[in-house]
């Protein structure tokens, strides 16, 4: 008797659910709408300038709808039965929409490519040997006095005396672009200072007499830049002067990440790269204080292995570094910057970005 009047409450209720399913798809349905024309008139009255969060807005809000009506249908929908737990955690989710609305955007943020402005980026891992993120890595492009740190490598792959005086000839002037250089022909210095002003304040007479008396003269000098070029893998790298005021010394980023690798090996490289200030006695006894072209060799919170600024009309503003962020190695590549401190903004997003987030290295952001 007992068993038989268990069956029918079971059999009593069973059916309740299954009659009153058409009526909760009905309210459903209508609940949808009413979410919906509501995400709709609330977006509505936000001003204009939102226009692009509006979108979202309304997009989430219907598509949040339509998945909670039909996984709420689906669920009075099994077997004719309400599974109790079920449902509990689905109202639990439907009570946190919101706060989840709220994380997600701080979420993608945390977890996007770095806003950068230079046409030109790549971020490279060296403990992975993988890029974090490329921005038109393979174009081919200027680079400026970023040239000058093939020059350097060069010179002192022949091993030459760097005691030996070396002075500024006429033929170190600049016959291209007629920049100004405060070293006057005739000045004098040993081929270590003008390696230093070359490298770490971008002097271009100083490059040009390095390479001028490089043995062979200039001409054995960019030869010299250009087997090493292809002996480093550098197949888009092409030089043509050593001073990098030819717009014709062009190469890629992912070129120049191989390029600055190799230059971080040369203690000499990474110790006149990162000199903050210089200063040198010029021609009758005059004082010439010289300052690092990249700013962020000053800032303490930055840990350089190798900097190389660069600028011609041609190229934009460039920057190429190796640098420790988070004990990590790093190479950062920036060519065709668009404003004066576009480059070093640039590099310091880079830094907050990989500081701040966990990059994923397998992951490949691209711009």
């Amino acid at each position: 008797m007992k068993k038989r009047l268990l069956l029918c409450v079971l059999l009593g209720y069973a059916l309740t659910v299954q009659a009153g399913e058409p009526h909760q798809k009905r309210v459903d349905g209508r609940h949808a709408k009413q979410v919906s024309k509501h995400a709709v008139k609330h977006a509505a009255k936000r001003p204009a300038k939102h226009a692009a969060k509006q979108h979202i807005a309304k997009h989430h809000a219907r598509h949040v709808v339509k998945a909670h009506a039909k996984r709420y249908s689906a669920l009075n929908a099994a077997d004719g039965k309400l599974p109790a737990r079920e449902l509990q955690s689905f109202k639990h989710e439907r009570a946190l929409d919101k706060t989840d609305a709220d994380i997600s955007d701080a979420t993608f943020h945390r977890s996007s490519s770095p806003k950068l402005f230079s046409s030109i980026a790549l971020i490279y891992d060296e403990q992975s040997q993988t890029p974090l993120y490329t921005k038109n890595p393979d174009a081919v492009a200027p680079i400026a006095s970023i040239t000058k740190l093939m020059t350097a490598m060069v010179v002192l792959d022949a091993s030459p005396d760097l005691n030996e005086a070396i002075s500024v000839d006429v033929a170190d002037q600049d016959s291209l672009k007629g920049t100004h250089s405060r070293l006057s022909v005739g000045t004098t210095f040993s081929r270590s200072e003008m390696l230093k002003l070359a490298l770490m304040s971008s002097e271009n007479r100083a490059a040009a007499a390095l390479a001028r008396s490089y043995p062979g003269g200039t001409v054995a000098a960019v030869a010299a830049m250009n087997a090493k070029a292809r002996k480093l893998g550098m197949v888009n790298t092409v030089f043509y002067d050593g001073t990098g005021l030819n717009s014709n010394n062009v190469s890629t980023a992912r070129d120049l990440v191989k390029m600055v690798a190799a230059a971080r090996n040369y203690q000499l490289i990474h110790q006149y790269t990162t000199t903050a200030t210089h200063s040198v006695e010029g021609l009758r006894g005059r004082e010439l204080q010289y300052n690092n072209t990249n700013p962020l060799v000053k800032n303490a919170s930055w840990e350089i292995g190798v900097s190389k600024t660069g600028y011609i009309n041609e190229a934009g503003r460039c920057l190429v570094m190796q640098a420790q962020i988070r004990n990590r190695p790093v190479i950062i590549v920036l060519l065709d910057s668009a404003g004066k401190n576009t480059r070093i903004g640039d590099a310091n997003r880079i830094k907050k970005w990989i500081e701040s987030s966990n990059v994923q290295v397998s992951n490949i952001r691209r711009g």
